[in-house]
């Protein structure tokens, strides 16, 4: 999205720009955080005629290194939204097959064209984009309030019950009381923090660099995966340019930086050979960003009064990029299980209960399905140690039908939802 694009969509969000705490905003619900849960979330409980309060810590959506994959599952929301057409005439690239580069060879690993979807595709799209298209469609509906630059920072309570937040903007804070707070604020969320919710972490041997290189028109078709020797290269088709991740140990950056940057560019270049002649665009480590891998989840999503779903609830690994197509998915369970009561009267903690009791099973599925790809396809236990395919890899060349299994798992998920709630 240009610069100026930029501009015109935050130009016309007009934020409060009260400086006095405890101003007496009241609002049915507010959500924390503007990234995909929170925003999906915001959206059906607007649509539903919920009066709801969005809030943003960033002046915009406009980050990078962020997960840009829209899965068949989410394509499929927006067909039933009545959104698809309108949607897909954004920008972006379409995956109709997951291959991955073994060793030098490359293995067909996931065919979407078998799945009961509209869209049988993955969809590359930054993620401010698809952002931008949701904050654009429920700023449609009158219940609906979006607040930039407004950063929680604290959670309000009469007696044990979350009542609000307090948020700080520019020019003073605020404080936003509701029957409900949803918690969409991420991995490092304030929310389940202030809440004393426990959190129950599984571990990751690897973290990421997360990286730019330029796309020339004539570079092999996209592959996402090039694993060699325990080692894992990923390619993102953002189209003039590749977003690059490059799994290493975790812990290990410090390491690789002693090595420095010629013999990072050797690892890179190492298993996508076509990449030799950009290499040279990384000629700074300020131009490599470290994604610190985490798997956990909370034991408990809510308490009275606050609502925890997404990354907030559960941190995904990069594994799959279905950590942004869950999130939404806990937004569409939410809004289905809680819209039409949020309507007339606040909700009981065994109602919000009611929202991971649906989602913890997904979770679960994909988080250890993802531990066991970390410890034996990204570290090597399984990718073998000389050129030769690893004998899992054999299988979807040997039982082509095979492929329709990753491919449902990473484009549905073990439970998609469908939209159920209501429309006001």
């Amino acid at each position: 999205m240009s610069l100026r694009h930029r501009i015109a969509f935050t130009s016309n969000i007009k934020p409060h720009t009260s400086n006095i705490v405890s101003d007496g905003s009241r609002t049915r619900c507010v959500v924390v955080g503007g990234g995909p849960a929170g925003m999906m979330v915001g959206f059906l409980l607007a649509r539903a005629g919920v009066e709801v309060a969005v809030l943003e810590k960033h002046a915009d959506f406009f980050r990078d290194f962020r997960g840009d994959t829209i899965h068949p599952s989410t394509l499929e929301l927006m067909y039933e939204l009545g959104l698809l057409d309108k949607f897909l005439k954004l920008p972006h690239q379409e995956l109709r097959e997951i291959r991955g580069i073994f060793n030098g060879h490359p293995v067909p690993m996931a065919d979407f064209s078998h799945l009961p979807t509209h869209c049988k595709f993955i969809a590359f799209m930054p993620q401010w984009d698809f952002l931008n298209f949701l904050a654009g469609e429920a700023k449609r509906f009158p219940a609906f309030t979006l607040h930039m630059q407004h950063e929680v920072v604290d959670l309000l309570f009469d007696n044990d019950r979350v009542a609000g937040v307090r948020a700080k903007m520019p020019d003073g804070e605020r404080d936003f009381r509701s029957d409900l707070v949803i918690g969409a604020d991420g991995r490092h969320a304030i929310t389940h923090e202030k809440a004393n919710l426990e959190l129950m972490e599984f571990g990751a041997p690897i973290d990421v660099l997360w990286m730019r290189l330029s796309k020339h028109a004539d570079d092999p078709p996209q592959t996402l995966g090039f694993f060699q020797h325990g080692k894992l290269l990923v390619l993102l088709d953002r189209g003039d340019y590749f977003q690059v991740g490059f799994v290493i140990p975790k812990g290990g950056f410090d390491e690789i930086k002693q090595r420095g940057l010629p013999a990072l560019h050797s690892d890179i270049v190492g298993m996508g050979k076509f990449l030799s002649d950009r290499i040279g665009e990384l000629d700074n480590w300020d131009k490599i960003k470290l994604l610190t891998v985490q798997i956990n989840r909370l034991k408990k999503w809510c308490r009275e009064g606050l609502l925890c779903i997404g990354d907030n609830a559960h941190a995904m690994s990069p594994a799959g990029g279905v950590g942004i197509n869950l999130a939404i998915q806990d937004a569409v369970a939410t809004a289905n299980l809680l819209a039409a009561k949020l309507s007339t009267r606040s909700v009981s903690v065994a109602e919000l209960a009611e929202v991971q009791a649906r989602r913890e099973w997904p979770t679960r599925v994909i988080q250890r399905l993802q531990v066991f790809i970390h410890h034996n396809v990204v570290t090597g236990r399984s990718s073998g140690t000389d050129d030769k395919l690893p004998f899992f890899t054999r299988l979807f060349l040997w039982f082509p039908f095979l492929r329709t299994l990753p491919a449902r798992m990473i484009g549905l998920g073990p439970r998609p939802e469908h939209i159920q709630s209501p429309k006001a």
